[in-house]
């Protein structure tokens, strides 16, 4: 069996935990469980407590060494390329085709580094240019991080843009999927009567976008725009663009990444939040919802078997 290490997220203002001591379940399919030394500080859960669940805690470096599959939550940092060894497995959120894609194309290519990226939607397993879908984990499976990511994505966003309470505001909220459902609720408990288009109905949308101060994303895309630049010739100016679904240059064609200590960027007086782990503002909240679903879900799983099943 694999051993697993995990490792604190170094990613910018991460700090949702995503194993938490009383979720490490007898079918964990590993030889051994690593745990960087500080794992659970975040959430206020000592390492003693992990030791007590049969964990081993380790420096950083060591636990890179030790591993066969390296745990990190969020993107691997620049910080930890030197710790990564030829055949090392990366499990975790990497988003290869997104933020990730430059990670992917060159460091792990390199080094032959196998990529498990648990997306919620298409959860992947890539080694080189070979890449196929895991059937082993269920789509949707961590549907309530999504909830939680369009509720925070609108409260931070709102907050930075600096508007609570005019409730005037027109807002359009697009997807009726999980990230949607968590923007509507938010909005609502503020007061604003939200109205939410369907991909189905996007033309109705089209045909009043001019009118909305605050427009709500809960759409990812493999190919093509939502909102294109030529767009925002038709948009109110001063308009606000959240995009909760944290698709960076795809649903809104003219958005990149912004971050925790600068959320909001300005496109042509258009004004757009892409904050692409938004849910860690609510860490204390989100990280047993995580830890119970990965332990569920992901950690679980057999290893050795889906490396042999999709890696021939």
């Amino acid at each position: 069996m694999k051993s697993i290490g995990f490792i604190i997220p170094n990613y910018p203002n991460e700090k949702r935990v995503a194993l938490l001591p009383c979720d490490i379940l007898p079918t964990f399919n590993f030889s051994n469980i690593f745990i960087e030394k500080g794992f659970g500080r975040n959430v206020g859960i000592d390492d003693a407590f992990y030791e007590n669940a049969g964990c081993t805690i380790l420096s950083r470096e060591e636990v890179f060494a030790k591993s066969d599959i390296i745990f990190s939550l969020k993107l691997i940092q620049p910080s930890d390329y030197k710790y990564l060894r030829n055949g090392h497995i990366i499990l975790g959120w990497t988003h290869p085709f997104g933020s990730g894609s430059n990670f992917y194309r060159t460091v792990c290519k390199e080094k032959n580094i196998v990529i498990i990226d648990i997306d919620s939607t298409c959860p992947r397993i890539l080694c080189g240019d070979n890449v196929s879908i895991i059937k082993e984990i269920p789509i949707g499976f961590c549907a309530e991080n999504s909830y939680v990511a369009g509720y925070a994505s609108c409260f931070h966003a709102l907050l930075s843009f600096g508007t609570f309470f005019d409730t005037d505001k027109k807002i359009a909220i697009l997807s009726s999927g999980n990230v949607a459902q968590g923007a509507f609720n938010l909005m609502s408990k503020l007061g604003f009567k939200p109205r939410i288009f369907y991909r189905k109905t996007l033309n109705v949308f089209f045909e009043e976008m001019n009118s909305f101060d605050i427009i709500v994303n809960g759409i990812e895309l493999e190919s093509g725009h939502i909102i294109t630049k030529e767009d925002t010739k038709k948009l109110k100016q001063g308009c606000l663009i959240i995009d909760a679904a944290a698709d960076a240059g795809g649903a809104i064609e003219f958005t990149s990444f912004t971050s925790i200590e600068n959320p909001i960027n300005d496109f042509e007086g258009i004004k757009y939040y892409c904050v692409n782990n938004a849910p860690t503002i609510l860490y204390k909240d989100v990280s047993p919802i995580l830890s119970k679903l990965f332990s569920k879900y992901i950690f679980s799983l057999n290893y050795d078997s889906i490396l042999k099943r999709y890696l021939k």
